[in-house]
């Protein structure tokens, strides 16, 4: 994708509207604002490479041709720049009248920085080396071609920033560094990755975590040499525990910043991976470590950026140690604390006027397992050592690539960072597609707004990522008092196929013969499908490619898929699972497949609605995953070329079936007819599914 210079059209800017029209064009219009809600005048806009200006009244309109994506990129003097990226699915099928809300862009001014933060990164391990045949991302004999690559789509985001950092999560060597900690996971990557980082933008890494001595002396020694030799600025390791613990000093602007890292637990094992006075390693970030560091450099009048690793992996909240260690460097003097490791996203907090980010998720990772590709970017603007506005690009992480999150992703981004940081008082408004946090904090007050849900006569479930991530549901009105309702969230990334070839990376999340699948260019509910080819000789498994690693057990679930085929086909839907103590390849290849239904289809080429309930594994489990097996019966067409009945040979036969809207529903509540959503865990916040209780032609009116 090109870097586009002004604004780089993807469908943003205030109060956007969209029109499609027969000549293959699409039409996007809108506003773009300041921060005090006045229209900016006369700024340029470009939309995949045309280039505009919008009116006195800050308003724009252009035709572009159809594509997947739009990226714009917005840009006026005086202003810091802004990029936004959307699908055409999601804009083409917004609820809200296709009404898109204004941009808003961020005045410079003196002392003012424009920060910007990524998560966890690595890219070793399957960047060179892919499960299940899948292509490989970085080649022995193109390493930094490949490896920049793998990042050119978070380029024109990070380098809009006066100062972009991550948590390197990774020792970097050219070949294995030697021996391994004592530990069960290490990582190295190579040092095209240094430079693949900085030629997008980045311009420091925190070596305060739990890998950067996973190769002990010798990794540590070649990790370091190699980051001297870079354009990156580091901190949060050393060969001793002093060295571990002094920042990284930076002007940005006319500011002076000292950048510190640490991670937040020694380790178990011996040699430990934090820095001491026997061998080097990440800074610990106990108490005292933190609190003595950051007020060395606040003495010295520095801002300070305090970046953290702890917690607990895959949990929706920090642990009590690292929220007050957090919120205590804060009181210390820090600024701003930045906090990683869990590899989901967990919120953000305005704790007396400065931000926290209790986890950014993973930034650059080859994690196969769904719950760990959502992550974001956090800009950060600071008026010297004060907080001033911090905005959230959301991010998937698509075949271990960082790209922007659109459509259902950035509904999932957007919901999950919105509630966790609501629970702290911390209030997310938007600009676009983005989320935006300003240091007044104050409470939306949006008009009440109501969606209507209809559900068809074969239907109980129905998909609500079209509903605005940033207003929650709070009534649910049916059309049949009799009725009752749950909600639910899926568990599958990419369900309804409209993202599977964006950004120069296929999906990876499925699990089909490569050979026999096909992308098709029309779906059930937008613009792409799959399908695969049968054979009546071989049954073709398609579903999850990986296990699901966080779930709840024994609770209800629904798989919901729409399936079309000329043919009669056999479906039998399946849950396979892990369990606790099972190797991973163990589990794919030898795991018993438990039958949930099995069912026959032949629907004379039109969509049909399937929806198969069932109950998440119970105990014993460490993850699970769903599987349908399709097997072709007959093949009506050949028959009849051929004169062929029932009871002849249909060895030479084969069909296809075509798969839209996959998803795998775990339901967060009760069948209730309460008309204010049950709260009894906080997934019921990021529903993105509605049941009902019975089949029929039935709606239900959604207030947010």
């Amino acid at each position: 994708m090109r870097l586009l210079t002004f604004i780089t059209l993807i469908l943003i800017s205030g109060s956007y509207s969209t029109f499609c029209f027969a000549d293959g064009t699409f039409t996007i219009e809108g506003m773009i604002t300041a921060e005090n809600g006045q229209p900016i005048a006369d700024a340029s806009i470009s939309i995949n490479g045309d280039i505009i200006r919008n009116n006195s009244k800050g308003h724009f309109s252009i035709d572009v041709p159809v594509v997947d994506i739009y990226q714009l990129t917005f840009e006026k003097k005086g202003f810091y720049k802004s990029v936004h990226t959307y699908s055409h699915f999601e804009l083409n099928s917004n609820i809200n009248n296709t009404k898109l809300t204004d941009v808003t862009l961020v005045a410079k001014k003196e002392h003012r920085v424009m920060l910007a933060f990524g998560g966890d990164v690595m890219m070793g391990r399957r960047f060179y080396k892919p499960y299940f045949d899948d292509p490989i991302l970085i080649h022995q004999d193109n390493k930094l071609a490949n490896s920049k690559a793998v990042v050119q789509f978070i380029k024109p985001y990070m380098s809009l920033a006066d100062h972009a950092a991550v948590n390197l999560e990774t020792q970097i060597s050219e070949e294995l560094p030697g021996e391994r900690a004592p530990k069960s996971v290490t990582f190295y990557s190579r040092p095209e990755l240094l430079a693949a980082l900085t030629w997008a933008g980045i311009d420091y890494v925190t070596l305060g975590n739990n890998h950067t001595f996973d190769y002990m002396t010798a990794g540590l020694t070649s990790t370091m040499a190699l980051l001297n030799k870079s354009a990156l600025g580091f901190s949060g390791a050393g060969f001793n525990e002093r060295e571990a613990l002094s920042a990284y000093h930076q002007k940005i602007g006319n500011t002076e910043f000292s950048m510190l890292g640490y991670v937040g637990w020694q380790g178990g094992s011996n040699p430990t991976q934090t820095a001491n006075d026997e061998h080097g390693g990440a800074a610990y970030g106990s108490m005292d470590n933190m609190l003595s560091s950051i007020h060395q450099e606040v003495a010295q009048d520095k801002v300070v950026i305090a970046q953290y690793h702890g917690s607990k992996e895959y949990a929706n909240n920090p642990t009590g140690v690292t929220e007050q260690r957090l919120k205590s460097s804060l009181d210390a003097g820090a600024t701003l604390a930045i906090a990683h490791h869990p590899h989901v996203t967990q919120g953000l907090e305005l704790y007396n006027g400065k931000l926290i980010a209790y986890s950014m998720g993973n930034f650059i990772f080859d994690q196969n397992f769904t719950a760990t590709q959502h992550s974001f970017i956090l800009y950060v603007w600071l008026d010297g050592d004060k907080f001033h506005r911090a905005e959230i690009v959301p991010l998937y992480n698509k075949a271990y690539k960082p790209t922007p999150a659109t459509g259902m992703h950035r509904y999932t981004v957007m919901k999950r960072l919105t509630e966790l940081s609501k629970l702290r008082g911390t209030y997310i408004h938007h600009s676009a597609g983005h989320g935006v946090i300003t240091a007044a904090n104050v409470v939306a007050n949006n008009e009440e707004q109501e969606t209507l849900i209809s559900f068809s006569q074969n239907e109980q479930v129905e998909s609500l990522y079209q509903l605005p991530w940033q207003s929650p549901i709070t009534k649910v009105l049916l059309d049949d008092v009799s009725l009752k309702y749950r909600l639910g969230t899926n568990l599958v990334n990419g369900s309804d196929f409209e993202s599977f070839n964006n950004f120069n990376a296929a999906e990876r999340g499925w699990h089909f013969e490569k050979g026999a699948m096909e992308l098709n260019s029309y779906g059930f509910s937008g613009q792409h499908s799959l399908s695969l080819i049968l054979n009546n000789k071989q049954k073709q498994m398609f579903g999850m490619q990986s296990f699901r690693r966080v779930y709840k057990a024994s609770n209800p679930m629904t798989i919901k898929t729409k399936l079309k085929s000329k043919d009669l086909v056999k479906v039998s839907f399946y849950w396979q699972g892990r369990k606790k103590r099972q190797k991973l390849f163990d589990a794919f290849k030898n795991s018993e497949k438990h039958l949930i239904k099995t069912i026959e289809i032949n629907n004379k080429g039109n969509w049909q609605n399937i929806e198969v309930d069932f109950n998440s594994p119970r105990i014993g489990y460490k993850s699970y995953r769903v599987l349908v097996e399709f097997e072709l019966l007959s093949n009506n067409e050949k028959m009849k070329n051929k004169g062929m009945n029932n009871n002849e040979d249909k060895s030479m036969t084969t069909g296809k079936i075509d798969i839209d809207d996959f998803s795998v529903i775990e339901w967060q509540t009760a069948f209730s007819n309460s008309i204010t959503p049950q709260q009894f865990n906080f997934d019921v916040s990021q529903a993105s599914f509605i049941g009902i209780n019975h089949q029929g032609k039935h709606s239900a009116v959604l207030t947010y």
